[in-house]
């Protein structure tokens, strides 16, 4: 014989409760396990960030060398171009014909020098900007490499947390969603809104001494009856939490035993001593 599924705008407002209390038994417990990993993804996900962005500096370097490398290759070719030139301004200077000839070699001949002190100057230049960033370079591939291992230890106690957890888990995920189908539509997104904004990630609470069981402020005594009458779904006036009689969530409550009254004897002290005098 099968079993029709029970709309759930036809549920009365007891059945909607327990369910939504069930919920909310089930979302804790989730929330607990994912309470075990900690901060753990979100330290793997900063190391993953940080790395990222240690790379990207790395490129930065690498390519600032290179480009420190092309200067000093191209500066050498320059020496190159003028000592030739000097070179050959120097054997002309054997066949001048008269003075304006030589001045004019001369000039040339200082003038390529200069040229090829200034490229030296640029070529040292270039050579220290190279060692202090190969010196950074190295820093930065240190600092990923520490990051790295960090990370490897991150990921090897964040994979050890999720086998544990990852079946237990799945299975209470499987039940919220079962329960999530039996809850009407409006009823389970205003639950869910509450939950939210909820510091402790309680959207459904019960009555604990007198006082809701979320933000722990008191209840009047009429309100405190609607509730135990479970006639229709109410809410905490301070928190907007949804509250439940304890008995209905399946939950016993600790009750505070009144401390027996003391008697009081001062009548009778009086007595025995007035008749003490007499």
């Amino acid at each position: 014989m099968s079993t029709t599924k029970k709309d759930p705008t036809e549920m009365s407002v007891e059945e909607r409760l327990k369910t939504l209390y069930q919920l909310q038994v089930t979302l804790s417990a989730i929330d607990e396990k994912k309470a075990l990993r900690g901060e753990l993804p979100l330290e793997v996900q900063d190391l993953e960030d940080e790395i990222a962005g240690l790379n990207t500096r790395l490129e930065k370097i690498q390519s600032e060398i290179g480009d420190f490398q092309q200067a000093v290759a191209q500066k050498r070719n320059e020496i190159e171009s003028a000592q030739q030139s000097v070179d050959r301004y120097k054997q002309q200077l054997d066949t001048v014909r008269n003075n304006r000839e030589y001045d004019t070699l001369t000039k040339e001949i200082e003038f390529q020098s200069l040229e090829i002190e200034l490229c030296q100057k640029k070529i040292k230049e270039a050579n220290t900007q190279i060692t202090e960033r190969q010196n950074d370079l190295k820093k930065v591939q240190d600092t990923i490499d520490e990051r790295k291992e960090d990370l490897e230890h991150k990921r090897n106690e964040l994979d050890d947390i999720m086998k544990e957890t990852r079946d237990a888990e799945a299975e209470l995920k499987e039940k919220a969603k079962e329960l999530e189908t039996k809850i009407e539509p409006r009823l389970l997104a205003s639950f869910k809104r509450i939950r939210k904004s909820a510091r402790n990630g309680l959207g459904i609470v019960y009555v604990q001494r007198d006082a809701c069981g979320g933000c722990f402020n008191k209840i009047p005594p009429q309100r405190q009856l609607d509730i135990k009458m479970h006639k229709k779904i109410i809410v905490c006036e301070y928190c907007g939490r949804i509250l439940i009689d304890p008995e209905l969530a399946g939950v016993k409550v600790e009750t505070v035993e009144a401390k027996p009254k003391r008697k009081r004897t001062t009548r009778k002290k009086k007595a025995d001593s007035e008749a003490a005098e007499e």
